[in-house]
């Protein structure tokens, strides 16, 4: 069984939704949106992969999860160039031991973010 999960975002805030299974939890699709505009954050992969773990983090805890229970992250750039730019962003949010990752090049994104992120939660409930 399936569970769509949100968080408490204003109504029409276009962050995705996260379904709950068995077990886990699963986020895709986040990007940097600023929750008060609904709008991109302004500013490059830094900022913007700062304010999708945020959202990531906020979307988390509504639901009773915590970034210390993330299994798998999946990174979507725009250009490998901003690799190390995210990454020390990305440190600062995980905790070592990491939670395994996978980083991928991509043309384009939603909204023409520079950065996208999905998660996998281990979910305690399940």
């Amino acid at each position: 069984m399936r569970e769509v999960i949100q968080g408490d975002q204003p109504p029409g805030l276009p962050f995705s939704a996260g379904v709950r299974g068995p077990g886990v939890v699963y986020l895709s699709g986040q990007v940097g949106l600023d929750p008060d505009t609904g709008r991109l954050v302004p500013g490059g992969v830094a900022a913007q992969t700062a304010r999708t773990l945020e959202n990531i983090r906020a979307l988390l805890e509504a639901n009773g999860l915590s970034m210390d229970e993330v299994l798998r992250v999946g990174v979507f750039l725009t250009a490998m160039e901003s690799f190390r730019e995210m990454n020390e962003v990305y440190a600062r949010h995980f905790r070592s031991p990491f939670p395994a990752r996978t980083t991928v090049a991509v043309r384009e994104l939603p909204l023409g973010a520079a950065v996208e992120i999905e998660v996998t939660v281990a979910d305690r409930r399940g």
